[in-house]
C-alpha cells in the first residue's frame, strides 16, 4: 500500500464507519497519546523499565504491541493529513530531498556513528 492509498483507505473508513473526523485538536491529542503508548512499549522492550502486568505485550516481548502502536500513530497522522489537505507522499519526498541536501555528508563524517 502506498502512502496515498493509505490516506484514501483511512478517509473511506472514516466516511463509512467513523461518522466524521475528530477535530484537528482532538486528533493531535490522540496522536500524542498514541506516541506515548508506543514510547511505553519501547521503554520496556529496549530500555530499563520492566513490564507491568497490565502492559499489553504478548509472547514476543512487546514486538507485536510495538507494531500495533506504530500503526495507531500512523492512523492518526493519516487522519490529520487528510483533514488538513496534506499530501503525505509529496511532503515525505520533499523531506527526503531536504535531508539529503543538508545531511548527505554530515552522518558519514560523524565519528560517533562509526
Amino acid at each position: 500500500m502506498t502512502i496515498e492509498e493509505a490516506q484514501k483507505r483511512v478517509d473511506e473508513w472514516i466516511k463509512s464507519y467513523g461518522v466524521r473526523y475528530f477535530s484537528e485538536l482532538t486528533n493531535m491529542a490522540v496522536l500524542t497519546e498514541e506516541v506515548g503508548e508506543l514510547a511505553r512499549v519501547i521503554a520496556r522492550r529496549y530500555g530499563e523499565q520492566s513490564w507491568k502486568a497490565s502492559d499489553p505485550r504478548g509472547d514476543d516481548n512487546g514486538l507485536k504491541a510495538m507494531g500495533e502502536e506504530m500503526a495507531d500513530v500512523l492512523w492518526v497522522l493519516l487522519c490529520l493529513a487528510n483533514q488538513t489537505g496534506i499530501d503525505l507522499t509529496q511532503e515525505l519526498e520533499k523531506s527526503i530531498e531536504k535531508k539529503t541536501r543538508r545531511d548527505k555528508e554530515r552522518h558519514i563524517n560523524n565519528n560517533k556513528l562509526k
